[in-house]
């Protein structure tokens, strides 16, 4: 496998950790991606709204607000939304057996707990999966 994507996509990343954010973005970008960051569930729809294509999505479930990234994939995955064929990737400091099943039934892409997963493991399923 190649180190770097062979066409340029776009990562919207929903992590509310700004030093995280920053780590995030630097090895995604190394790695051949464009990435948007937003630190709210708001902010990241109207990213979704705003940006062109968006490729995948990169979400923490908790998030600063009312709302968590479940709200978030809700909206993302509502009947006739355009984004609902976009990849979701969720990174979260737990998986509780009810926000993992809540996310599954959503139909997510993957559901990775941050302390049992390394970036590169994490980076490398969403390269894999838009290949």
């Amino acid at each position: 496998m190649t180190n770097k994507i062979k066409e340029k996509k776009t990562i919207l990343v929903v992590e509310d950790e700004r030093p995280l954010v920053q780590i995030i973005q630097a090895k995604l970008e190394k790695v051949g991606f464009d990435v948007i960051t937003a630190r709210t569930v708001d902010q990241g729809l109207d990213y979704l709204e705003e940006v062109g294509t968006i490729d995948a999505v990169w979400l923490d479930h908790y998030l600063p607000g009312q709302k968590t990234g479940l709200d978030f994939v809700v909206q993302m995955k509502k009947e006739g939304s355009k984004w609902a064929k976009i990849p979701i990737f969720v990174v979260s400091n737990t998986a509780s057996n009810g926000n993992l099943r809540s996310y599954l039934r959503l139909d997510i892409n993957k559901y990775s707990v941050k302390a049992e997963h390394r970036l590169d493991e994490i980076t490398n399923d969403i390269m894999l999966f838009l290949k």
